[in-house]
């Protein structure tokens, strides 16, 4: 194991990928001599120069665009968009291209395909470049969507996207990128569709993805010295998502808290609060709790935008609720 941020995390898994496999290539914007906005392609350029470090135009179309056709022709690119925000403007190529395509070709077309894009707020970027839009691409067949929560997860959620076979949404959290932690420095893939047990315990579940996993383990700290024995699970992608993990935790605890940092409405909580309904209803002994990001756009002031963002102390005094 060896200490490294979330961003050098990143890096070390794109650097193995392409030194492994010369099909593997990386583009976006500014991420050649500049390395990038979050600096996680520092280095890469003067190593594997301008062929496979692909600078490109401010057109998240076109980025998109040539990614989705360089998978299709057997190449495996990772192509970077500055902020998830910006997804938006390449949706076709997301949603009718890369998503549908292995699909409409009988499965004869391989996408091999990671979208690596930077979501989340609490770094006063304002209401253009902070959302957590995650659950939308939850709602497209076709594509797996990943959100790590720490250094670890994020090499290996992202060795396993690159050698995937189909598109891959995986999204960083902007304020993940200077955490550090222990990574292993080998290859050593996390598999998809398998939940982290961060802390086990017996008297509520809480979920949470992406920074806020980290949110929910400091609550569970706070809930403990009130006597309250959280269990925090983070499902590490949500697409595909571990079911099993989740209803044994809830079958233990009885309870369920859900942490996200999208807005309320139509947000992945609200996907998991409908299967948690639909197949594990006899199993709660409570309403289920949405901890979430208000209906609103994420505010650029600071005060404000720290009382958008769901933080340790919102998250226990919710919970505290049903006790």
């Amino acid at each position: 194991m060896k200490s490294m941020t979330y961003a050098e995390a990143l890096k070390s898994a794109i650097r193995s990928e392409m030194q492994k496999d010369p099909e593997v290539f990386m583009a976006g914007e500014d991420i050649s001599v500049m390395g990038g906005s979050f600096g996680v392609s520092a280095g890469l350029f003067a190593e594997f120069g301008p062929e496979r470090i692909v600078n490109c135009p401010i057109s998240e179309t076109a980025i998109i665009g040539m990614g989705v056709g360089a998978a299709a022709a057997g190449m495996r690119p990772i192509v970077e968009l500055m902020y998830l925000d910006f997804a938006g403007c390449a949706m076709d190529e997301i949603m009718n291209q890369a998503a549908k395509m292995r699909y409409m070709f009988g499965g004869k077309c391989r996408l091999p395909l990671v979208i690596r894009a930077a979501g989340g707020a609490t770094v006063r970027a304002a209401a253009q470049h902070s959302q957590m839009i995650e659950g939308m691409f939850t709602h497209i067949p076709g594509l797996k969507v990943v959100c790590p929560s720490n250094p670890a997860d994020a090499k290996g959620l992202l060795l396993q996207a690159i050698e995937d076979d189909n598109p891959v949404m995986f999204i960083e959290h902007k304020a993940l990128y200077s955490m550090k932690g222990p990574v292993p420095e080998g290859m050593e893939k996390v598999p998809f569709g398998k939940a982290a047990v961060l802390k086990e315990g017996t008297d509520i579940t809480l979920v949470a993805w992406s920074c806020m996993a980290g949110v929910a383990l400091e609550a569970a700290e706070k809930l403990e010295a009130q006597g309250v024995h959280a269990e925090v699970i983070d499902p590490r992608t949500l697409v595909p998502f571990d079911r099993d993990t989740l209803f044994d935790s809830i079958r233990k605890t009885h309870r369920l808290a859900i942490v996200s940092e999208a807005v309320k409405t139509s947000g992945f909580a609200s996907e998991i609060a409908a299967m948690v309904s639909g197949e594990c209803l006899d199993e709660l002994d409570e309403n289920i709790i949405r901890i979430t990001a208000p209906d609103c756009p994420v505010p650029y002031s600071g005060v404000l935008e720290d009382a958008y963002v769901p933080d340790s102390d919102a998250v226990m005094k919710r919970v505290m609720e049903l006790f």
